[in-house]
């Protein structure tokens, strides 16, 4: 029964949470020139066309999994699949990239502000939702902060990476970017060596306080 519940309570959060990234990413990159993701129909609140099977479903539940039976506490997390984007297609590709690559991790701070403003209105409203609500909304937060900590580290082709590139000074950046089929190595490696339990998820617990204390939750 736990299982079921904990699996409930966290549902929605994580599939709104990744679909909304990626449809972000489209949006951006729509609005700066380029119209792959448009033109592929990625630019889109249905779910079932960002799903990646082992990103959105099968690692997000075994972390719950792991948590239920080890006693951790790492917030869940994943990927969709990615939306399409042609940089060489935006109005201004190097400058534009920043912008894209923003628009996902920007989605998942709104949308952890919004979760938040709904624990606000439920506190309003004496608790109208139950301990069922409550949870589900703390898990929107936690969720969308994963996420966006997650994709902000300066590693291509994870959003901050690619921030990176955008910033860096044309030859810079060139040479980074040159580390883009090695990122999900590195990525699995931090993960392996626990460094992000040590580095990223602790930011998780001041930034929830945070946006709690913003949306007088």
């Amino acid at each position: 029964m736990d299982i079921v519940l904990t699996i409930v309570v966290w549902a929605l959060p994580v599939l709104l949470a990744i679909t909304l990234h990626e449809a972000a990413h489209g949006y951006a990159a729509f609005r700066l020139g380029d119209p792959t993701a448009h033109l592929a129909g990625r630019i889109s609140l249905n779910p079932l066309r960002h799903v990646d099977p082992v990103g959105t479903l099968a690692v997000p539940l075994g972390i719950v999994l792991l948590n239920l039976a080890t006693g951790a506490s790492f917030p869940p997390f994943g990927w969709a699949k990615a939306v399409p984007v042609n940089f060489g297609r935006l109005r201004h590709p190097k400058r534009d990239m920043f912008w894209v690559a923003a628009a996902g991790p920007a989605a998942n701070l709104a949308q952890a502000f919004g979760w938040g403003l709904m624990i606000g209105l439920q506190t309003a409203l004496d608790g109208y939702g139950g301990d069922y609500f409550f949870a589900m909304a703390t898990a929107g937060i936690v969720v969308n902060l994963a996420l966006m900590l997650l994709n902000l580290l300066p590693i291509p082709p994870l959003n901050g990476g690619r921030i990176a590139i955008s910033l860096l000074p044309g030859p810079l950046a060139w040479k980074f970017a040159r580390l883009e089929p090695y990122g999900f190595m590195i990525l699995i490696g931090l993960l392996y060596l626990r460094v992000l339990d040590y580095v990223l998820w602790p930011l998780i617990a001041p930034l929830k306080r945070l946006i709690l204390l913003l949306t007088g939750s």
